[in-house]
C-alpha cells in the first residue's frame, strides 16, 4: 500500500491509520530528513523479527537504530548522558544525525541481544515526528538501501513501492528523500567522536 502524506501539513487520519498498523507488528517505509527507512514499533517482537529478515540480517546481530520523536523521548531509553554528549544532541537535534548512546533498561533484551549501546535518532521529518507523537514510543529504523552500485539509496518513494510494496504493509509517500544518510557518532564515552560523516555536518555540533 502507498498512502501519500503531506510532508508539511500530515493528514491526522492518515497517520492514526498507520499507527494502527504499526500497533499490529506492521512493518513500514517511512520518510525521514535523509532516506527512506523500514520502521517498526519498539516492543514488536514480531515487527522486529520481519524488519530483520526483510535486511536479511540476523537479528542477534542487527544494529537497527530507534527514532524518537524529541530529547525527552529519548532520554527514556538511555543510561545518563556525559554532558558534552547532552549538549551535543540538544543542538544536533532534530536534525540528520545518529548518536550511539548507552542503553537502560527500557530497551527490550530482545532487540538488544549483547548490546550495550543502542544508536538513537530525532528526525526532523514532520510525518516521522507525528507517527511517533502519536505512538507514544519510538520507531526501530534501518534505511532502505538500493543494490544499484551507482546509488546506494533510493529517493523515489513510487520506486521504493514497487520494489518493497508486497514486502511492507505500507510505504508513505511523504516526497523524494534524501541521497545522503545521517552522520553517526559515538557517544559511548565522555566525548562525542564521529563513526560517519554524513548529512549533518558534525563540526555544528561538536
Amino acid at each position: 500500500m502507498l498512502l501519500r502524506i503531506h510532508p508539511e501539513n500530515p493528514d491526522e487520519r492518515k497517520i492514526r491509520q498507520v499507527c494502527a498498523l504499526l500497533e499490529q507488528d506492521a512493518v513500514i517505509i517511512v520518510p525521514t530528513d535523509t532516506v527512506y527507512s523500514m520502521a517498526c514499533i519498539l516492543g514488536s517482537s514480531k515487527g522486529l523479527e520481519r524488519l530483520a529478515r526483510l535486511k536479511n540480517i540476523p537479528l542477534k546481530t542487527a544494529r537497527f537504530s530507534i527514532g524518537c520523536s524529541d530529547l525527552s523521548q529519548l532520554s527514556l531509553y538511555t543510561r545518563p548522558l556525559s554532558s558534552p554528549t547532552f549538549k551535543a544532541m540538544k543542538r544536533a537535534f532534530p536534525g540528520p544525525y545518529t548518536f550511539i548512546v548507552p542503553a537502560n533498561n527500557n530497551v527490550p533484551k530482545w532487540f538488544m541481544g549483547k548490546r550495550k549501546s543502542i544508536g538513537i535518532r530525532v528526525p526532523d521529518n514532520r510525518i516521522f515526528s507525528a507517527i511517533v507523537e502519536e505512538l507514544g514510543k519510538p520507531l526501530v529504523v534501518s534505511s532502505v538501501r538500493d543494490e544499484n552500485e551507482i546509488q546506494e539509496y533510493t529517493t523515489d518513494p513510487e520506486l521504493i513501492a514497487e520494489r518493497f510494496g508486497a514486502s511492507v504493509d505500507a510505504v508513505i509517500d511523504g516526497g523524494y528523500g534524501k541521497l545522503d544518510a545521517s552522520s553517526i557518532l559515538d557517544c559511548t564515552g565522555e566525548i562525542p567522536t564521529v563513526i560517519r560523516e554524513g548529512l549533518g555536518p558534525t563540526d555544528e555540533v561538536l
